[in-house]
């Protein structure tokens, strides 16, 4: 059982769905990262997403897009987003940490080194999402194999046809994508997440969370409570971005988590 089973599991043994923060690894700096990752835990977060930083990140929406600029020009690496993680499980041996990003990345460091790295840093699962289920040989089976989730991205366009595919070698959870197009471009509409997340959960006995459009403590609310949680990134990657300091940051993670642990 991975952290990110343990973490669902004894979220459903509480009645309570599950928050997942997004944040960019390296934005602004290392030190600012490290720090909002050490205050999630406290601020409610169950289970960390680590956005790792590329060049051509074709599913993130502008603010996503300049965090990752931001990363790179201030010399944002692989082995320093491991090295994160090592520095954050040195604190915390529980919270699962989850990297998020494109294939890129990891082909240049190659599957085998990535994925010892990552698992001997303590990083618990992946989703890169521009690895469709064809190529699931190329990353997703040997990262399982290494003891790594991997976690699948379905959409709206994901249709009854495709979805078992999607799913056959999903673990940990399963991440809905609760709009059509980039991050941060459109708000999630509680009415049109229902069904589909029924729908999902009728194919898996796994966890689904709902991510994209989510900005308020009421909205994380209202979509949680569809699913067994939800995630968001943009809303506290933009306060990264204005240069808010690291409390403020964590302060606004705490009322989306409230919001969905209320649900």
């Amino acid at each position: 059982m991975t952290r990110i089973d343990a973490t669902f599991a004894r979220l459903r043994s509480l009645n309570r769905k599950g928050f997942v923060a997004y944040i960019m690894a390296g934005d602004p700096d290392v030190e600012t990262t490290l720090a909002l990752m050490r205050g999630m835990p406290a601020a409610g977060v169950d289970v960390i997403e680590l956005g790792m930083p590329f060049t051509d990140p074709m599913a993130d929406g502008p603010t996503i897009q300049a965090a990752g600029q931001r990363a790179l020009a201030g010399g944002q690496t692989m082995d320093k987003t491991l090295q994160l993680v090592r520095d954050f499980r040195a604190q915390d041996a529980q919270t699962p940490i989850v990297l998020m990003g494109y294939y890129n990345p990891v082909y240049a460091r190659g599957v085998p080194k990535f994925l010892a790295d990552a698992a001997e840093a303590g990083v618990d699962g992946l989703i890169v999402v521009d690895l469709p289920p064809e190529e699931d040989a190329e990353l997703c089976l040997p990262a399982q194999s290494a003891g790594l989730n991997f976690i699948r991205l379905a959409t709206p366009t994901t249709d009854a046809k495709r979805l078992p595919k999607v799913l056959q070698n999903t673990s940990g959870f399963v991440y809905y994508v609760s709009v059509t197009g980039i991050t941060g471009a459109a708000a999630a509409e509680a009415a049109e997440v229902g069904p589909e997340v029924a729908r999902i959960k009728a194919s898996t006995a796994l966890p689904v969370i709902v991510g994209f459009g989510i900005t308020t403590p009421d909205a994380a609310e209202s979509i949680a409570g569809l699913a067994d949680g939800c995630v968001v990134g943009s809303a506290i990657v933009k306060l990264i971005g204005e240069g808010k300091p690291v409390a403020e940051v964590l302060a606004t993670v705490a009322a989306l988590a409230a919001g969905a642990h209320r649900a």
